[in-house]
């Protein structure tokens, strides 16, 4: 859990936004969406199972430390990423 740090943090929150910037711009106009149906489907598929793959391992690591993972679910959900530097940080604190 240690081999994270704060750099690696911000720079992958800042690549997701911008991807995700990217990503809506293609998706969303005026004009018909640049993005094709079979792109937009292994998309899908792609994020459920990374959603799935990391639940898992953040439920593995907060009931290693004690921890409810079931309150991470929710913003999981919605963006995996921040939700699990998020997780990594918060579990990396120093117990007093």
């Amino acid at each position: 859990m240690y081999v994270w740090s704060k750099r690696i943090v911000v720079t992958l929150l800042v690549t997701f936004g911008v991807l995700q910037i990217v990503f809506w711009n293609a998706a969303t106009g005026g004009s018909t969406s640049e993005l094709t149906t079979r792109t937009t489907h292994w998309l899908g598929i792609n994020y459920f199972l990374l959603v799935v793959w990391v639940f898992v391992w953040m439920y593995d690591q907060a009931r290693v430390r004690g921890k409810n993972a079931w309150v991470w679910l929710l913003p999981l959900l919605v963006a995996p990423l921040p939700t699990l530097m998020a997780f990594v940080l918060l579990l990396q604190r120093r117990l007093n």
